[in-house]
C-alpha cells in the first residue's frame, strides 16, 4: 500500500518515524551532516524555541545550509519563505513585507549590508551545536516559494508540506537509495528531490553555489548517487561533458523543460542502465504527472488515469486541481491562482497528435510572424532532433513586413565551430531539416553557430529577444 508523505506533519516527525534512526545525510561540496545528528543537534545558534510562530526568510548563500534550516523550521516556525540564488536583491524589501518576515535565518554573507528592516536576525553555520530541550508541538508551517521569473517583482507562492509532498510515496523507496540534484533546492524543482531525500530518509548530495559541472559529476559519482534529476538543459550540459561517464544513475528525472524527443533518446543510449522518466510540474500547479515509456509529451489516457490528479484541456492549455497545488498567493492586489472551479491554468500549450499531447510551448512565449504563432520550443524539439545538433535556442527578431522573424542559436555536438563553406551548407543542411517537420513560416530565417548557449540558475534556457 502507498504511504502516503502528508502522513506526517513536519520533516522532523518524518526523519524520527519508527523510532529508528534514520541513516542518510545531506552532503555538500565540503560538510556532510548525518540526519541522526540534525536531529540531536542544531545549526542555528540561537534557542530554536525563540523562533518558534515566527515569520522566517531563509537566505543563506549555501544551498547546504538551507537544507539544515528547513528540518529545524518546519513544525516551528509560522511561515518559511526559500530566498533563491538569482533573486535580485532589489525585490527583497518587497518580499520580506508580503511574506510578514520578522526574522531571517541566514550565514550573514548573503544579505551583507543589507538592512533587515525591523527583522530580527539568526546565525546558521555548518557546525551543529547540541540542541536544548524543545516542545513537541508542531505548527502548520507555511512553505513560501518564489516564482522563477527573470524580470519584475517575483511571485510569492503557498504551499504547505502535505501539498509539496503529495507526488511522494515515502514507502517505495529502496533503503540504498542516494539523491541527486542539478537543482537549487531552493527552487521547486530542487526542493522536490530535497523532499523525496527527506521524507524517505535518503541520502542527498547538493551542490554546491555556482560548483562546475565538472566537479558536481565527479562528486557524484564518488558519492554513488543513483536517483538524480535536473531540467533537460541540465542533461544537455551533462551529455556535453568530458566527464558525463563518471556518474552511473540508475534512475534519471528530468522536468521543468519540455523533454524533447532528442534528449530523451540521447540519455538512454548514454546510461543505458538507468529508468528515465519526465515530470510534468510548476511551482503554482504541483507535480501533475511522470512520464516513464521513453516518449516525449504524454498518452491522451494521463488526463484520467492519474491518481489524486484531475486535469483537463482548456483553449489547448493544461489545467490542473489536486491537493498538491499551492493554496494562493502571497500580497496586495496578487493575481487569483485558482479559477472558480479550483483548476491553475499552466500556460502550457498542447497539441494532439496520434493519441499523444506533446507540449509545444507557453502561451506567453508566442513569436507572431505575420499573424501565425509560432512557439520556440517546438522548433527548438526539431532542431535537437538534428544528429549534428546538442541544443538550440530559437529567438525573435523584429521585421518590418512581417513584424518579427525567427532565428536560432545553434550549439553542435562538434567541439569546434564550422567555418566558411562548411557553415553555409550545415546550415542550410539545418533549415531543409526544418522544412521537412514544420510550416515555412516556423522555419528559423537565420541560424547563428554559437560555442555555448545560456541556462539560468533555475536550468532553463534564457530567452531574450534577439
Amino acid at each position: 500500500m502507498r504511504t502516503p508523505s502528508s502522513s506526517f506533519s513536519s520533516l522532523r516527525d518524518a526523519l524520527e518515524a519508527g523510532g529508528i534512526p534514520p541513516a542518510g545525510c545531506f552532503v555538500g561540496a565540503q560538510n556532510r551532516i548525518a540526519f541522526g545528528d540534525l536531529l540531536r543537534g542544531s545549526a542555528i545558534a540561537t534557542d530554536r524555541e525563540n523562533l518558534r510562530g515566527r515569520s522566517v526568510l531563509i537566505a543563506s548563500t549555501d544551498p547546504f545550509l538551507t537544507a539544515l534550516a528547513l528540518v529545524e523550521l518546519d513544525g516551528l516556525a509560522r511561515r518559511m519563505i526559500l530566498l533563491p540564488p538569482d533573486l535580485a536583491l532589489e525585490h527583497l524589501p518587497y518580499v520580506m513585507s508580503c511574506a510578514e518576515v520578522d526574522t531571517v535565518v541566514s550565514d550573514g554573507s548573503r544579505l551583507a549590508g543589507l538592512s533587515h528592516g525591523a527583522a530580527e536576525h539568526a546565525l546558521c553555520a555548518n557546525s551543529l551545536v547540541p540542541r536544548g530541550p524543545a516542545s513537541h508541538e508542531r505548527l502548520p508551517t507555511e512553505w513560501i516559494l518564489l516564482t522563477s521569473g527573470t524580470t519584475g517583482r517575483p511571485k510569492l507562492v503557498l504551499h504547505t508540506l502535505a501539498s509539496l509532498a503529495g507526488a511522494i510515496d515515502v514507502s517505495a523507496s529502496p533503503a540504498d537509495v542516494i539523491w541527486g540534484t542539478f537543482y537549487d533546492i531552493r527552487r521547486y524543482g530542487g526542493l522536490q528531490i530535497y523532499l523525496r531525500a527527506v521524507l524517505t530518509r535518503s541520502s542527498l548530495l547538493i551542490p554546491a553555489p555556482k560548483e562546475p559541472l565538472a566537479d558536481f559529476l565527479t562528486r557524484v559519482g564518488a558519492a554513488g548517487v543513483t536517483h538524480i534529476s535536473g531540467t533537460p538543459s541540465h542533461w544537455r550540459r551533462v551529455l556535453m561533458s568530458p566527464e558525463a561517464d563518471r556518474i552511473a544513475p540508475g534512475y534519471i528525472r528530468l522536468s521543468g523543460e519540455i523533454a524533447d524527443q532528442a534528449i530523451l533518446s540521447s540519455l538512454r543510449s548514454f546510461y543505458a542502465n538507468a529508468k528515465i522518466s519526465h515530470a510534468f510540474a510548476t511551482t503554482e500547479a504541483g507535480v501533475a504527472f511522470d512520464v516513464r515509456d521513453g516518449l516525449s509529451g504524454f498518452p491522451v489516457s494521463a488526463l484520467t488515469d492519474t491518481p489524486g490528479v484531475e486535469l483537463q484541456v482548456v483553449d489547448a492549455t493544461l489545467r490542473v486541481r489536486s491537493s498538491r497545488t499551492a493554496q494562493r498567493y502571497l500580497g496586495e492586489n496578487a493575481p487569483v491562482l485558482k479559477d472558480a472551479e479550483g483548476f491553475v491554468n499552466t500556460g502550457d500549450v498542447l497539441e494532439l497528435r496520434d493519441g499523444r499531447y506533446h507540449f509545444q510551448g507557453r502561451c506567453d512565449g508566442v513569436i507572431n510572424v505575420g499573424g501565425l504563432k509560432v512557439h520556440p520550443e517546438e522548433v527548438e524539439a526539431v532542431l535537437n532532433a538534428h544528429p549534428q545538433v546538442r541544443l538550440s535556442l530559437v529567438k525573435t527578431k523584429k521585421n518590418p513586413i512581417t513584424g518579427a522573424l525567427v532565428v536560432a542559436d545553434v550549439l553542435l555536438k562538434t567541439p569546434s565551430l564550422p567555418e566558411g563553406d562548411q557553415t553555409r551548407e550545415l546550415h542550410h543542411a539545418l533549415r531543409q531539416f526544418c522544412r521537412e517537420s514544420l510550416p515555412p513560416h516556423k522555419v528559423p530565417s537565420s541560424i547563428r553557430f554559437v560555442p555555448t548557449i545560456e541556462v539560468s540558475e533555475t536550468g532553463k534556457l534564457v530567452r531574450r529577444h534577439a
